[in-house]
């Protein structure tokens, strides 16, 4: 079998079969993103304390990503490998949480559900970004990504589409009685934990993975990194020694996901009252702006998915840079643009814009980044590099809801703008970026 060092170029199967995983954890971020805000406000939460009760998944990842990433590269099973075993376990406990969240009762539990799920799917997500690094030479790595961003794009689109699907074609509730979670946000969380494990396990079973070139001195060192505090040591000295391109993203990261995250925070509040002119979240006209904004996410993850097949043709023709940056800007716009609509359908062409972004944000900053990480610490800074993910967003939790309230009155399309002149401005930023692989 080849190792690490010798990695032979994959086949369209092949890259298939490694990726499919993905369809599943996109199942559950993306049931995730759109209906858990629309689940504290059943709960009775309201639009300015969104940010904070969103928090529990952001805090999640500072503390689960860094940490999964490096114990799975100090790991190899002969049977297992290096990622598989993680991927097996998220799938599990993701699974778990997905069946837990829409039989929440109180605000309280939905919470501590958000805080069990995100760190269950980060568990199996963090390995596979990794695992493209780990099994594909620079040249098909964009590709490896791509293949990931389309799974990622079809299982967000039926995962956004399900409780839409639940109420229209197999006639289940879509009132929240008594203030409880409807039935189809219910049935569609039960269809997600199912998928997300037959997905993953599909990846676990029809994958193989490569041994380290030197299988013996990889078990003798990984005998003297034992013990907690032997990790937390090296994961903080790894932060001194990021390379300068993870700097770099790093800053294109924080813009681009504060916009991201104010996008699923506050996009069912906005349209409900912008669009279809309720901020009843009991109401069923509520419900109804909640389904179609579902509606609308799947149309961005639609267009991504399709997208990220076109990304790899665009960076050989220009850049990896360029590429990200063209893509970043129309996201913006498209967000920023829906202010300016009044009519449900209307909102659904910015989100081909989104959707543009969205596939560039899934693929070219991290084949930009393998490219500068050393082999033998991929999933450790793979892990890392999430911590500029999850820092936005725990900027944004902490600040959106003040910014809301006190600058825009309460109204969270107003919020959506400013996340659109920050993905702007990230775009602009990846100007500063060093990319190793195009020379």
């Amino acid at each position: 079998m080849p190792s690490l060092t010798n990695k032979p170029l994959l086949s369209f199967w092949q890259l298939w079969n490694m990726s499919f995983g993905f369809f599943g954890i996109q199942f559950g971020f993306a049931l995730q993103n759109a209906n858990t805000s629309r689940i504290f406000s059943t709960l009775g939460a309201s639009p300015d304390d969104l940010p904070l009760f969103w928090l529990a998944a952001p805090v999640t990842g500072l503390l689960v990503q860094p940490v999964i990433g490096y114990l799975s590269d100090h790991t190899w099973h002969p049977t297992w490998g290096r990622r598989r075993p993680f991927f097996f376990i998220g799938a599990i406990l993701a699974s778990l949480a997905l069946f837990l969240m829409p039989n929440s009762s109180a605000l309280w539990m939905a919470v501590l559900v958000l805080w069990l799920m995100d760190a269950a799917i980060n568990v199996s997500m963090e390995p596979f970004r990794a695992f493209v690094g780990d099994k594909l030479n620079p040249e098909q790595q964009t590709a490896g990504f791509a293949m990931q961003t389309f799974f990622i794009g079809c299982g967000a689109v039926i995962a956004s589409l399900l409780p839409t699907l639940f109420s229209d074609v197999f006639g289940f509730s879509n009132e929240s009685l008594n203030g409880t979670i409807p039935d189809t946000v219910r049935y569609s969380f039960y269809a997600g934990g199912a998928i997300y494990f037959l997905a993953v396990m599909w990846t676990v079973f029809f994958s193989y993975e490569l041994p380290p070139a030197d299988l013996q001195a990889f078990q003798a060192a990984r005998q003297k990194k034992v013990g907690m505090a032997h990790v937390v040591k090296e994961i903080m000295a790894g932060f001194r020694q990021m390379p300068q391109t993870m700097v770099q993203l790093a800053i294109v990261q924080f813009f681009t996901w504060i916009a991201l995250f104010s996008m699923w925070i506050y996009t069912t509040s906005a349209v409900a009252d912008k669009v279809f002119g309720t901020t009843d979240s009991h109401s069923g006209i509520f419900q109804d702006a909640g389904n179609w904004v579902g509606t609308m996410f799947a149309v961005y993850n639609g267009v991504s998915a399709l997208a990220a097949f076109l990304l790899p043709v665009f960076a050989r023709l220009s850049s990896k840079k360029a590429v990200h940056l063209t893509c970043l800007v129309l996201g913006g716009l498209g967000l920023m643009s829906m202010f300016l609509i009044t009519q449900k359908e209307w909102l659904l062409l910015p989100m081909i814009g989104v959707g543009v972004a969205w596939a560039s944000i899934l693929t070219m900053p991290y084949s930009i980044l393998a490219s500068a990480l050393p082999a033998e610490k991929m999933g450790y800074y793979m892990g890392v590099f999430n911590f500029f993910i999850v820092i936005p967003q725990i900027v944004s939790g902490l600040l959106l809801g003040f910014v809301t309230k006190t600058f825009f009155h309460g109204h969270t399309m107003q919020t959506l703008v400013l996340g659109g002149a920050c993905m702007i401005l990230a775009g602009l930023l990846t100007l500063i970026v060093k990319d190793e692989s195009h020379r």
